[in-house]
């Protein structure tokens, strides 16, 4: 009995341990301009567990480091999407999209050429 105690307790602490503490990845996230990239970065570092976010204007790729026993991308999507912007897992509510400045319309295909310029 003292063995399958024991045994259970070292699997239950293991479990623990599986979880990243400083996972990385990248989600791709819609936008156009320095404003979209402070907007962004913003809502994902207010998500509890994440550590680093950083915006690239050009590919649109967020890399994060973050806290995997306290958030996950799931999580960290949808935080953006609120902000409005659109992830590959969630679309921004149209509430949220129109609630961006005007030049942060990143639907918007004339907006997107004025940035490309």
């Amino acid at each position: 009995m003292k063995h399958i105690i024991t045994i259970l307790m070292l699997s239950l602490m293991s479990l623990g341990y599986s979880q990243n503490k400083n996972a990385k990845a990248s989600l791709e996230v819609d936008g156009v301009c320095g404003m979209c990239k402070a907007r962004i970065e913003k809502a994902a570092i207010r998500t509890k567990g994440v550590k680093s976010a950083v915006w690239n204007v050009d590919t649109h790729e967020l890399k994060l480091i973050y806290d995997e026993r306290k958030t996950n991308l799931d999580s960290i999507s949808k935080k953006i999407a609120a902000v409005g912007h659109d992830t590959k897992l969630y679309k921004a509510t149209d509430e949220a999209y129109n609630a961006v400045d005007p030049c942060c319309k990143y639907r918007d295909e004339q907006v997107v050429k004025d940035h490309q310029n």
